[in-house]
């Protein structure tokens, strides 16, 4: 038994992205803490496979389609707490980006988490009710990175984005913060990063030595939506292993 096993018990939070990573790994922790698991992803078998293990609810949804998006998140509420994790990328040198490429990204990172917590928060407003908002964004926010001029663009718009929703909803008692892991060892990452000459400038520049694990970045995003960080909205947490200070 953890210190903190029982800590969402009696909650229902939305995790988008529940199907793979980090997303994945979210689930699972809110899970073992008590609450129950309202999934979101696009992948159904991913969804079920999770479901499984887990239980709660699932709700398959392709977040490119607003207004699907939207009426996913009507049919979930009323629920807790709110994770966007889902998130996209395409590589593309930006002389070669396309608006077709740069528009679906935006479309998954920037303004499907926007249409999510509009729902959520209008809601728990609606209900008088306090929330927790975690934006899952990334180090790309910060810096550019070759070849993923959207991905950056769509993650620097949410990180604005949720400094603009914890002013307004910080009244409400809606806390809205983010989190920005660098490197993450999801089963995609692992193949991207395997080769030693690929990762190693990366490592070298990591003080901590080594990439993160799911669970590392999961771990971050659950302390931000409990009521141990009561006080924390507006940030953008850098979970980085040290990368933004070298």
């Amino acid at each position: 038994m953890t210190e903190h096993a029982g800590e969402f018990e009696g909650k229902q939070a939305l995790v988008t992205g529940a199907g793979k990573g980090i997303g994945r790994a979210t689930a699972r922790l809110l899970a073992r803490r008590g609450a129950k698991v309202l999934a979101v992803s696009r992948s159904a078998e991913d969804l079920a496979s999770l479901q499984t293990e887990i239980g709660g609810r699932s709700f398959p949804v392709d977040l490119a389609d607003a207004e699907a998006t939207r009426a996913v998140v009507r049919a979930a509420l009323p629920f807790d707490l709110l994770v966007n994790c889902a998130g996209a990328t395409t590589l593309q040198p930006f002389v070669d980006l396309t608006t077709e490429t740069f528009e679906r990204i935006i479309a998954v990172n920037t303004t499907a988490p926007m249409i999510i917590a509009q729902e959520y928060a209008r809601d728990r407003i609606a209900r008088a009710l306090p929330g927790s908002i975690v934006n899952v964004s990334s180090d790309a926010a910060f810096v550019g990175v070759i070849d993923h001029t959207a991905y950056c663009a769509s993650k620097g718009a949410l990180d604005a984005m949720s400094r603009v929703m914890a002013n307004e909803l910080g009244p409400h008692r809606i806390r809205v913060n983010c989190i920005n892991p660098n490197i993450t060892l999801t089963d995609m990452a692992r193949k991207a990063w395997s080769d030693p000459g690929r990762a190693g400038p990366r490592l070298a520049r990591l003080p901590l030595g080594r990439f993160l694990e799911p669970d590392e970045v999961a771990e971050a995003i659950v302390y931000l939506l409990s009521d141990r960080a009561a006080m924390i909205t507006g940030v953008s947490l850098r979970v980085d292993g040290g990368f933004s200070v070298t």
